[in-house]
């Protein structure tokens, strides 16, 4: 897994301070998910340094919006979460939200939940189902690259808690998928993101339920 020092930059440069253990568990996951890449297809990238800068410094830089958006105590459900990103980095900066990552194929399910025991992660579990039948209530949902907008908020609406937030992680602005957004769901922000080392644009939907 690439060094320390790349990841305590580039976090740095998203202007996080990330203390011994944060970079610890951090570079852990990465290793994990190439040592199961091996066996299991959990995501299409194969070296440290893609690693680093396409999922753990990309899902770092959601920590910072987030603190804004929600300082306190959560629950939050990450959609569609493969090998777990956002949702593992979330659950390893914020040991106040409580993270379920949710798949529909069952190893990467089970490899969240390995994660969790590895990196001694009490907030974090990897759950395997479809977010169209689970049931529950979360104050945060999360996904990255996962569906359409007006498919994630369809998806996984009767899920959120009231006066909760919808967090997607896209690349460019949506722009199509924003104009076919339902009425009742408020986009009321989309943040661009810069994330080092990562040539490509970033943004955050943010989006809640529309209030009467």
């Amino acid at each position: 897994m690439s060094s320390d020092r790349e990841l305590r930059e580039g976090a740095a440069t998203l202007g996080l301070t990330l203390d011994d253990q944060q970079c610890e568990r951090l570079l852990a996951y990465g290793a994990v998910i190439l040592k199961w890449n091996k066996v299991y297809n959990l995501t299409a990238l194969r070296d440290p340094a893609s690693v680093l800068t396409h999922h753990l410094l990309d899902s770092l830089s959601v920590i910072g919006p987030l603190a804004r958006e929600w300082p306190g105590r959560a629950a939050l459900l990450d959609v569609g979460a493969g090998a777990g990103l956002p949702g593992v980095v979330i659950a390893i900066l914020r040991n106040d939200i409580t993270v379920t990552c949710l798949d529909a194929v069952a190893k990467k399910a089970a490899f969240v939940q390995q994660v969790a025991a590895e990196l001694g992660l009490p907030n974090l579990r990897g759950l395997h189902a479809r977010v169209e039948s689970l049931t529950g209530s979360y104050e945060l949902i999360s996904s990255r690259a996962f569906a359409s907008l007006p498919d994630f908020f369809e998806g996984s609406k009767h899920l959120l808690a009231p006066g909760g937030r919808w967090l997607a992680m896209k690349g460019k602005t949506p722009s199509d998928e924003l104009s076919q957004v339902a009425a009742e769901i408020e986009v009321f922000h989309v943040e661009q993101l810069r994330v080092p080392g990562l040539e490509a644009d970033r943004c955050i939907v943010w989006a809640r339920k529309q209030t009467a």
